[in-house]
């Protein structure tokens, strides 16, 4: 089957037209600096790592948000944010390539379903805003926090005060910086999911603002419920169709879900695609 234009593709990115939605896949390259073991980002990777090198129970096992769950009832959720906080905000890791290759193009709107500070990384020579989830917090319905940073630091905003013409940088499930926040087990996702279907979960900015585009999903599957039901929340109001997804080897409930959603398959992994586009930035 033959392939979009991926430099038509690359352009509509630079000019704001497509949006693109990171999955873990993307960071299939990053290395721990020291011991160069592989960042752990799947759901798999993750719940090996939080239990100290071990698989858990099979049932535990089948995605992270389940596994954060039986240890947050363990050890309490405060685990769970130091557990995040030390893998992804205290130690030093290589640089992936599609966050250099995404540096350089320069989008105005990034959707990261991870969990690390690359893409945050990518921006700090310049302003912009970030989006952070938050689940579980009291006196108030929305479920997002707000800073602005000004090529230095961060400082929280409001809706009222933020100003939007920065590049937005959207993490739904979260990061280390400024502040550690993140959407991880089960009662999160329950809690955000709920909110972010309620309208909460997403600032009016950029509700104003994602109308009408189109999304290039990268490193991303479309085999969990959980993260399924986040994008399609989150892309709401897209263009139709609504864009593209790298998906090497796509199985046929994904095939299903994408026809569904009106977004196209692309069998092409992030490594295979990085190759394709070596050297292209649009201008």
């Amino acid at each position: 089957m033959a392939h979009p234009d991926l430099q038509d593709i690359i352009g509509k990115i630079a000019c704001g037209d497509v949006v693109p939605y990171l999955g873990p896949g993307v960071l299939f390259d990053v290395k721990h600096a020291v011991s160069g073991d592989a960042m752990p980002a799947d759901s798999d990777s993750l719940i090996i790592t939080m239990n100290r090198g071990r698989p858990m129970a099979p049932k535990l096992m089948y995605e992270f948000p389940r596994a954060a769950m039986n240890q947050e009832l363990k050890r309490g959720r405060r685990f769970i944010e130091q557990f995040l906080t030390k893998l992804y905000g205290e130690q030093e890791w290589t640089r992936a390539a599609l966050h250099d290759w995404l540096k350089d193009i320069k989008p105005a709107y990034v959707i990261d379903i991870n969990r690390d500070t690359q893409l945050q990384d990518s921006f700090a020579d310049k302003p912009h805003l970030l989006i952070q989830g938050v689940a579980r917090v009291g006196g108030t319905d929305f479920r997002y926090i707000l800073n602005e940073y000004d090529g230095e630091s961060y400082r929280a905003v409001t809706v009222e005060t933020a100003a939007f013409g920065l590049p937005k940088l959207f993490k739904p499930l979260g990061s280390p910086a400024p502040q550690p926040t993140y959407i991880a087990s089960d009662a999160d996702f329950v809690d955000y999911i709920t909110e972010l279907m309620g309208g909460f979960g997403v600032p009016s900015f950029i509700k104003d603002y994602r109308k009408g585009k189109q999304y290039l999903f990268l490193g991303m599957r479309f085999t969990r419920d959980t993260e399924r039901m986040v994008m399609s929340d989150i892309i709401h109001d897209a263009a139709e169709p609504a864009g593209w997804a790298l998906i090497a080897e796509p199985t046929e409930k994904e095939r299903r879900y994408c026809k569904k959603k009106k977004i196209e398959i692309i069998e092409m992994d992030v490594p295979a695609f990085l190759e394709e586009t070596r050297g292209t930035v649009a201008a």
